[in-house]
């Protein structure tokens, strides 16, 4: 499913209107209708009292066609506008109108005092629909807008909010000074990326979608580039394959003091499908990575005086590289100055697929220009401090506008580049973007991210292209740590549960999920 931004969505809805001859009432009628159905569906309608506050926009508008249609279906509306009703426009100002001349009570909230005034109305009511700002919104909420969102919010009544709750950005899912807390969204044409991105996925609650009669033509085109990670399935295995057929990886990683990133990244490979799992570690730390992952194939390198892979191992790594289907570079590296020049020279001269992350991402953001030249597919997978290494640019500038810099940073360095957080973001070179919807806030734990690396390679032992390895890794491993929640709890996980539990990732990714999960993962359900 496509992703809009909110200037796309005005895109949308004016082709809309002046190609398909699709009225702006329609549209909006078809909106109001879409987010009664959930209504219906969710809660019923006879005989229940419902407060929609209203604001003056078009989100407004499709608020009073709920009113509408609740009044037509028997229950109770109460309309509260948060604003003057004079400044509705075009539909919206059609549906006041028409809401005026029913029996439907409709009242002006004009000042905070006037919104305390509803507290006792809000709090005889069955159920709240949210209308007062829509995806446009772009300054901090205050004033009656700020207490109508915090009545909302504290009178513990189920919420509806229309097209996107209240108070959250439609492109970044900022709460902007406060936003509603919903139980239900309805959003209109596509998902907005505000409504999939942090804080905002959570504050909207279940999530649905109505495209309101625009064509497939029109949600489905091309010119849409961000998209929820529906990734490909897996080729089937082949019973009769041996190790070799299932991908051969190597990973350059470790360092003095850093075991669990080698481990965690070679054993992934291992534990998600791969076939074959090659790590390049420093001799010194190689026999205890090897107590706890027997089945790795360990290549002992020589060190640097305090312990990581010293320059003089780069001709024979990159020999036993012609032996490899993929390369991982960076987990636990080390920031040494002499293993950084050797992650750097490697890059530059390996000629295979290639992952870098970690150590190895702080190497390449000395020298770029490495990567722009490389021939070869080229995934990094950074965290939003990474990120910010590689673009310079705040780690708050960057969390404010996430798909712009990723699309950006993808296209300049012909890379593929998992954005690593929550909800992970995979963009491509050409500006596609992926919103994975896999994982939970327990993966939020060291070593999870080396554990992302061996799964990403895994994808594409098992037969996967790059770019698809990529989203289906990181798919994988957020379903491997949805399923290790799910038995254990979110508070304590470690990257080793994240680990174990990727065969029944893999096999239930195979198999068919369950269906509270798949329509977890698919991001919003259509009506």
């Amino acid at each position: 499913m496509k992703v809009s931004r909110v200037s796309e969505m005005r895109t949308l809805d004016r082709t809309a209107i002046e190609e398909f001859g699709i009225a702006e009432e329609l549209l909006m009628e078809n909106a109001g209708l879409a987010v009664y159905s959930v209504l219906l569906n969710e809660f019923g309608i006879r005989d229940k009292r419902f407060v929609i506050f209203c604001g003056t926009g078009n989100n407004g508008g499709d608020g009073l066609v709920v009113a509408r249609k609740i009044h037509s279906n028997g229950g109770s509306a109460q309309v509260l506008i948060l604003g003057d009703p004079s400044k509705f426009k075009g539909a919206a100002r059609v549906n006041f109108d028409i809401v005026s001349r029913l029996p439907i009570e409709v009242r002006q909230l004009e000042s905070s005092e006037a919104v305390r005034a509803v507290r006792t109305d809000v709090a005889h009511c069955d159920a709240i629909v949210d209308a007062i700002f829509g995806t446009g919104l772009t300054r901090d909420v205050g004033g009656r807008y700020r207490d109508a969102i915090e009545l909302i919010n504290a009178s513990r009544k189920p919420v509806f909010s229309v097209d996107i709750p209240s108070g959250v950005h439609g492109d970044t899912g900022k709460a902007m000074g406060t936003a509603v807390k919903a139980d239900h969204t309805v959003t209109f044409g596509l998902p907005k990326i505000g409504n999939l991105l942090y804080p905002g996925y959570e504050l909207g609650g279940r999530l649905y979608v109505s495209h309101i009669s625009f064509p497939p033509s029109m949600y489905d085109a091309d010119s849409l580039k961000v998209e929820i990670n529906h990734a490909p399935q897996l080729p089937p295995r082949d019973e009769d394959g041996h190790k070799g057929d299932f991908g051969q990886a190597l990973f350059i990683a470790g360092a003095s003091g850093y075991y669990g990133a080698p481990y965690f990244a070679a054993l992934s490979f291992l534990k998600a499908g791969g076939g074959y799992s090659r790590l390049a570690a420093p001799r010194s730390i190689t026999p205890f990575i090897a107590n706890k992952g027997s089945e790795i194939v360990f290549v002992p390198q020589d060190e640097t005086r305090v312990g990581s892979i010293a320059l003089q191992n780069k001709r024979a790594l990159l020999e036993l590289v012609e032996r490899m289907d993929f390369v991982v570079l960076g987990p636990g590296l080390s920031l040494e100055k002499e293993t950084q020049q050797l992650a750097r020279e490697l890059v530059r001269e390996i000629e295979k697929p290639l992952l870098i992350d970690g150590d190895g991402i702080t190497a390449m953001c000395k020298n770029l220009q490495i990567i722009k030249e490389r021939k070869a597919e080229t995934v990094l997978t950074p965290h939003l401090g990474e990120m910010s290494r590689i673009t310079q640019t705040s780690a708050r500038e960057i969390d404010i506008n996430k798909v712009d810099v990723l699309q950006r940073t993808a296209g300049e360095l012909n890379t593929i580049i998992v954005l690593k957080g929550a909800h992970s973001l995979i963009g491509y070179p050409d500006g596609r973007v992926f919103v994975n919807m896999s994982g939970n806030c327990g993966m939020a734990t060291a070593g999870s991210g080396d554990v992302l690396t061996g799964t990403i390679a895994a994808m594409f032992g098992l037969g996967l292209s790059v770019p698809d390895a990529a989203r289906k890794g990181v798919f994988i491993h957020g379903l491997s740590g949805d399923l290790a929640a799910l038995d254990k709890g979110k508070d304590g996980m470690t990257a080793q549960d994240v680990l174990d539990y990727l065969p029944p990732a893999t096999k239930m990714d195979r198999e068919g999920l369950p269906e509270e999960m798949e329509e977890r993962y698919v991001g919003a359900r259509v009506v």
